[in-house]
């Protein structure tokens, strides 16, 4: 028997399943309850939040055999759910834009509408990537929309709603799926690694939440590639080497050196981190998210649901931001990032790298930016204060 990625065989079978858009769902499940169903969907957001499952749940919702009208509970187990959860309805049917962008793709679109459903309430067109179309396809569908049949409901999702013409979108209920919370897919994965019968400390499904960058499906496939080693039990470590990511106490390390302005053993530690292997741009990009939970808890407090923290301790974290001002920290971020982008067209970049870590451990020695503030108003006042005088 072939094996199922993990992505598909988690996949959100009900509205409630959907993880991180409750907006949407309540929504789609009001609209529902009261009749008041539109012709056409535009679901955008990132890839990996959500769209195409809510979209064959929504499929679903419609069809189910189990109610004689739409209903917000499908039953995912008579003929029509189940064949809209493998993906071979017959009513219900998915176009991948991205390959299927003419008008020709469309005109055919345009024809099979007008056919009644072959043994369902309506017939559901599910066409993600839509904002790949050409303007002659956009055009040709604008006709359909502006005059669908009554069994004909569309549903397009898009990750990219501002390529999408503006005559299109306002034939559509658009709903926004937002990036989903490190917090509420590391929850989910701690679901699945119970469901797989794997041990997963709460560092490590964590840091594969973050992983994910928003996107569910990105982190499940992490998750996916970790087990298919046939691991039994994940930890930070593991998961940082996989993803070829420092490790968070050497990170916490080379911060703490900068702020004790240690420059001789902050550049070793630098040193030898990219002598072990590390890409310059994922050190920045560790080190900025490590200043950025620090800035959090200088600025919002330890307990705060913002801070993304693994692979070290609360009170450390909370100890080691006690030595930076929140001020700094901005800056030093902006620093950092502007680093991460010079140094990817630049030759120089290991160069630049140890400029800026002697730059941010010696950050005391230049003029705080405080202290700037007050000599800008003080310098104000005192140009006030001058008597006006008149030239002969």
């Amino acid at each position: 028997m072939s094996y199922t990625v993990l992505a598909r065989r988690y996949r959100s079978s009900t509205f409630d399943e959907v993880v991180g858009q409750v907006h949407v769902a309540q929504t789609l499940k009001r609209a529902i309850e009261s009749g008041r169903i539109a012709h056409a969907f535009m679901f955008c957001g990132t890839r990996g939040t959500g769209k195409t499952s809510m979209a064959r749940i929504l499929a679903k919702a419609l069809n189910c055999e189990k109610f004689d009208k739409p209903t917000t509970t499908p039953c995912g187990k008579c003929r029509s759910c189940e064949a809209i959860a493998r993906g071979d309805d017959i009513d219900v049917i998915e176009i991948d834009a991205a390959s299927n962008r003419g008008i020709d793709e469309v005109r055919r679109i345009i024809e099979n509408s007008r056919l009644a459903p072959a043994r369902s309430r309506y017939k559901v067109y599910i066409i993600d990537e839509v904002h790949a179309m050409s303007k002659d396809a956009f055009n040709a569908l604008l006709k359909v929309l502006e005059e669908p049949a009554s069994h004909v409901k569309f549903v397009l999702a898009t990750t990219e709603p501002e390529k999408v013409l503006a005559t299109i979108l306002s034939r559509c209920q658009r709903y926004d799926f937002h990036n989903i919370p490190v917090r509420e897919i590391a929850a989910h994965l701690t679901v699945i690694c119970k469901s797989e019968g794997v041990k997963a400390q709460d560092d490590a499904v964590m840091l594969i939440g973050r992983s994910g960058n928003g996107s569910m499906r990105d982190a499940i496939s992490v998750l996916d590639r970790m087990l298919s080693a046939g691991v039994t039990e994940l930890t930070v470590e593991m998961i940082e080497q996989m993803l070829g990511l420092p490790r968070a106490q050497v990170i916490f390390d080379l911060i703490d050196k900068i702020g004790q302005a240690d420059v001789s053993a902050a550049l070793g530690l630098t040193s030898s981190i990219i002598f072990n292997g590390m890409a310059i741009d994922t050190l920045l990009a560790s080190m900025i998210d490590h200043l950025r939970n620090l800035l959090v808890v200088r600025t919002c407090g330890i307990k705060s649901d913002l801070i993304e923290i693994y692979g070290v301790t609360p009170a450390a974290l909370d100890q080691q931001a006690a030595r930076f001002d929140p001020a700094v920290l901005s800056q030093d971020i902006v620093i950092l990032e502007e680093l991460r982008r010079a140094a990817r067209q630049s030759q120089a970049g290991r160069a630049l790298l140890d400029a800026t870590i002697v730059r941010l451990a010696l950050s005391e020695q230049f003029t705080p930016v405080a202290q700037l503030a007050e000599q800008s108003v003080a310098m104000q006042g005192d140009e006030k204060k001058k008597p006006l005088t008149t030239s002969r």
